[in-house]
């Protein structure tokens, strides 16, 4: 048994595995190649979203894998900008005809607020709007598990005044050098599992020298190093790549961190992100 093999139970009963593959920055004519390879690897959680342009891609590649659908648990993302209710419905829907499934077993709110005001005004109303529409969609069978992705504490708040579902996920930037403990621990309360996404930093901790030299202690590779990290602070891990060699090396992840390494790690601050700072999650806001 390996860590693909293994799963987290969600609130609502669901078991989603606990490392999966993120699409963000595959191009959509790349991505079925990209998702049949992860599957026939042994990865079962595909993560994409309407942001990255690719879910017909990533639905090709999951109706042509080597396995059945039902043994696969793919992720997508309502659009940041759409804080209404009508249009997330038409989004939901939109989704899944892109994918070409007859349902998804998560989607999520991309963000709390648009891409152009991240963490700017306050837009729970229309979230609120948008959560109705993915509750609808999930008591029709159209989505298994429903979340949010970039919520801090107080917009969580916000959201579920008034839900008859509460978040089941939140996605959020985690990683060796950005650990935010208050809100892991605000979710684990309240039983939101936290999926963690660019736990390689997005390429930025690999010059991280104390970061280096821990994973040599270890004898394995930063990119291993960051994502045994994610996976030991209870959260699921979804490095992106289209690369066999690399999917094959992030799922070789079988040793474990101590918990001296862990507490280093956990207080590490590298959040420079250098020309990836541009994109709105990285931007320090």
């Amino acid at each position: 048994m390996t860590i693909l093999d293994e799963t987290y139970p969600l609130a609502g009963g669901v078991e989603i595995p606990k490392l999966g593959l993120g699409t963000w920055f595959i191009d959509d004519d790349e991505a079925a190649d990209a998702v049949r390879a992860a599957v026939e690897i042994g990865y079962r959680n595909i993560d994409t979203a309407q942001a990255y342009g690719n879910e017909r891609g990533v639905g090709e590649g999951v109706r042509t894998a080597a396995v059945p659908r039902e043994e696969l648990f793919v992720s997508t993302k309502l659009a940041a900008e759409i804080k209404d209710y009508h249009q997330a419905t038409i989004a939901i829907d939109g989704s899944l005809e892109a994918l070409g499934l007859d349902h998804v077993d998560l989607m999520l709110i991309h963000s709390p607020q648009p891409w152009a005001d991240f963490r700017g005004g306050d837009y729970a109303e229309g979230n609120r709007a948008a959560w109705r529409a993915l509750e609808e969609a999930h008591q029709a069978g159209k989505i298994r598990s429903i979340g949010v992705s970039n919520f801090q504490q107080q917009d969580l708040e916000n959201l579920v005044q008034g839900a008859s579902v509460l978040p089941q996920v939140n996605q959020l930037l985690v990683h060796a050098g950005n650990t935010p403990s208050e809100l892991l621990d605000y979710c684990a309360a309240n039983r939101i599992l936290v999926e963690a996404y660019s736990p390689i930093a997005h390429g930025a901790i690999l010059n991280n020298a104390e970061v280096r030299e821990m994973a040599r202690a270890y004898d394995v590779s930063v990119p291993q190093l960051c994502i045994r990290y994610t996976l030991q602070l209870g959260t699921v891990s979804l490095p992106k790549t289209a690369n066999p060699d690399h999917m094959r090396s992030n799922a070789a992840v079988d040793f474990e961190i101590s918990d001296q390494d862990m507490d280093a790690l956990r207080g590490l601050q590298d959040v420079d992100y250098g020309e990836h700072s541009a994109f709105p999650v990285y931007s320090g806001k």
